[in-house]
């Protein structure tokens, strides 16, 4: 029975980053990925644009090299993967972890495909794959979509985009853009203040001029066949007409597998439990890296923000 010395859950940039620190450490490391390398960045929509420059998105000192100011989905997607095979990293793909469990001082790792052990376990698994649900009658039609690609499957229909943060923004000016009547249902009195600099006025002129409807103040209570019904700032209920629905509402980390594993979760947000030196949580030598540290609030870690969590665990294991 093999016995790794790290077994790293999710190949998002940071669990990327967690195999580069442990090959250049010598340590033997398996990463397991239920989709592809970097798999949340692959499901972005197709034209995105990061926030952040190229150097703020870098691993292991790796350059990444971006013509424009702004890297793009396409240049993320090169640069991730190209260094996953240029280091020849240890990673299965298309394989999900089912549990995690310890046995004395050795974890078992239990997947779809195999079973696996190791001395220590990094969760690096990141939030993108569980929709924020806004618990409506309606909401499991097909006609609603909690993650958007691109714009051309819209083109004159009737949108409704739920949000006003940067997904739920890009969504209302691309498909307004390529022919769409949108519609903006927003619970908020403004649009979001975190929305990139460079987008917010179009989005905020586009609703000036009365090319997106946009109601604030708003909430969705039902969405049907071919229309939806909204609660506007008065708590006047309105029924339009609809052919899709943008559910922009966010996503979640899976909280049963962080739970089911033993990790406490804290407060309202849900935040797990982890040493923030070491980021090792109340399960010894199970540590957390990434966005997945950030329970419900998941604008406090991005990629720039915990590209330090590599270095600071396996600083730790190899203390130990």
């Amino acid at each position: 029975m093999e016995i790794l010395d790290i077994l790293i859950i999710g190949a998002g940039p940071i669990g990327l980053n967690c195999a580069l620190e442990a090959n250049k450490n010598n340590l033997n490391y398996l990463v397991i990925e239920k989709g592809t390398i970097v798999n949340s960045l692959y499901n972005y929509p197709l034209y995105m644009k990061f926030f952040s420059t190229a150097d703020k998105l870098e691993i292991d000192e790796i350059p990444f090299i971006s013509a424009a100011p702004k890297p793009g989905r396409q240049e993320a997607l090169e640069y991730y993967q190209g260094i996953a095979r240029q280091k020849n990293l240890n990673i299965n793909l298309y394989e999900k972890v089912l549990k995690v469990s310890k046995n004395n001082e050795i974890f078992e790792i239990e997947t779809s495909k195999s079973k696996y052990y190791a001395k220590k376990v990094i969760i690096s698994t990141g939030f993108y794959d569980i929709p924020n649900l806004m618990n409506i009658p309606g909401e499991n039609l097909e006609k609603v979509k909690h993650y958007y690609t691109e714009p051309y499957p819209y083109a004159r229909q009737k949108i409704v985009v739920i949000g006003s943060s940067n997904s739920s923004v890009d969504a209302a000016l691309e498909t307004y853009r390529k022919g769409a009547e949108v519609t903006m249902i927003i619970r908020n009195s403004e649009i979001s203040p975190s929305v990139k600099y460079w987008v917010k006025p179009d989005i905020e002129n586009r609703i000036a001029e009365g090319s997106i409807a946009a109601h604030f103040n708003s909430e969705l209570i039902e969405i049907k066949e071919n229309s939806v019904i909204f609660k506007d700032k008065n708590g006047k209920i309105n029924e339009i007409e609809n052919d899709f629905v943008l559910a922009m509402t966010g996503y979640l980390p899976d909280f049963d597998f962080l739970k089911n594993s033993g990790i406490e979760l804290q407060g309202d947000c849900l935040n797990p439990f982890y040493n923030t030196e070491t980021m090792e949580t109340n399960v010894p030598n199970l540590y957390l890296a990434g966005v997945v540290c950030g329970g419900k609030d998941t604008h406090l870690w991005f990629i720039e923000n915990s590209r330090s969590h590599a270095e600071m665990i396996v600083k730790d294991i190899l203390s130990k």
